[in-house]
């Protein structure tokens, strides 16, 4: 049974809604803006309005039970894995005010000439060679490199951490919750960090753990536990995100000649495509919510103890909020992407507001400043295209590309 339409059934397990997921959400902002699956036991809700209101309203919408419908990541523990992520206050202040101290905005800022070497890096080696994966050769390296440097994990381990991490991720059709491997991936990550913990406290470096281990505000540290929490959260959220980030606009701008044109005219709106790439098919399509008391919108009552949807691809394509937002405007927020700070729902609003969204942001600008500084034009083998299959994340596994040089 679902409220709203009866023949209208929203899985978030279901490989076609991986595949394509806004005709289904446009039907749900239509006709079930409090949607509920009786099945998977939870509550959706489908508007831009609804969706940022919850995330600002921590009181009502409780995040301690973390984000995810997995049942093995739902519930009181689940900070465990996912840090403040899964905490309200004064939980989460505290932790995240710790934390920040480690990932200050001067971190971020001196970043930017190791990303841009590393992005040169990567190009070097692909597009003399005409053709590559833009995912597996660039898109899903560039970001595993600078998390990996900014909490120190050696190149040797990266690409199994990131293995790991796509692993956690990963949901198999017809498996509901965190597959066995996902599980197993998950606990030699955590494995992987205890040691990475306890080597920085005998020796510390110039990186984020060594930060973190090291960070005291008025006699309050982290424990390992928690540091280990947040480690995992940066590999897995640092390194998906921004991938497919990078693949969506790589995939998008091909998909609108117009729009490709546009930027490749002018390289001066670049951020006005990320922030357009953000809104249109954002990376962090839904997270999940504790209801902490009885909630009533749209006619419907959503029960204290309920689980709840935020449906962040959905409010992105919410034409309450975006004009034609079935478009793909590489210049909706401007040249310079700035009108698009709070209304885009791609990185949450509020005291959950992403802590990495700058970091992300940069990563972008760079790559594709780089990308388009070598490439001519580009195609993409529709065919060959392959989207990961998660519940919470959306984009590309594989993205098979031919460019010509510049």
């Amino acid at each position: 049974m679902t409220t709203g339409s009866e023949s209208l059934v929203f899985d978030p397990y279901d490989y076609q809604v991986h595949e394509d997921p806004y005709p289904l959400y446009a039907r749900l902002r239509d006709e079930a803006p409090v949607y509920r699956n009786d099945d998977r036991d939870f509550f959706a809700l489908s508007h831009h309005g609804d969706v940022l209101d919850a995330f600002r309203d921590s009181t009502r919408f409780s995040n301690s039970y973390g984000v995810t419908l997995d049942e093995l990541a739902w519930g009181p523990d689940a900070w465990r894995a996912m840090s403040f992520l899964a905490m309200d206050p004064p939980q989460h202040g505290r932790m995240r005010g710790l934390v920040s101290r480690g990932f200050t905005p001067r971190r971020v800022a001196e970043m930017e000439p190791r990303i841009r070497e590393l992005a040169v890096e990567y190009l070097d080696q692909v597009i003399e060679a005409g053709s590559f994966d833009f995912v597996a050769d660039f898109a899903g390296k560039l970001p595993m490199d600078v998390i990996s440097e900014m909490v120190g994990v050696p190149v040797a381990d990266r690409a199994e951490v990131r293995r790991l991490a796509d692993l956690t991720v990963h949901r198999e059709e017809g498996v509901i919750g965190i597959p066995e491997a996902g599980i197993v991936a998950a606990i030699e990550l955590a494995a992987y960090y205890t040691e990475m913990v306890a080597e920085r406290r005998k020796h510390p470096t110039d990186d984020l753990t060594s930060a973190l281990v090291e960070v005291e505000v008025d006699g309050d540290r982290l424990s390992d536990e928690e540091i280990i929490g947040f480690l995992t959260l940066m590999i897995v959220a640092g390194n998906e995100t921004t991938t497919k980030l990078l693949g969506h606009a790589w995939y998008w701008a091909w998909r609108n000649p117009d729009q490709r044109r546009i930027v490749q005219d002018d390289p001066g709106t670049i951020l006005g495509w990320i922030e357009e790439t953000l809104r249109y098919d954002t990376s962090s399509q839904m997270l999940a919510r504790l209801a902490t008391e009885d909630v009533a919108l749209h006619g419907s009552v959503i029960p204290a103890g309920s689980r709840v949807l935020l449906l962040a691809g959905s409010a992105n394509r919410d034409p309450q909020a975006f004009e034609q937002p079935e478009e793909y405007r590489v210049l909706r927020f401007g040249r310079d992407g700035a009108e698009s700070r709070g209304a885009i729902a791609s990185f949450g609003v509020g005291r959950h507001f992403c802590m990495g969204a700058a970091l992300a942001r940069l990563e972008a600008q760079i790559a594709l400043e780089e990308l388009l500084a070598r490439v001519q034009t580009w195609d993409v083998d529709q065919d060959g295209c392959r989207r990961v299959h998660s519940v919470n994340v959306r984009g590309f596994a594989a993205l098979p590309t031919t460019v010509t040089s510049r």
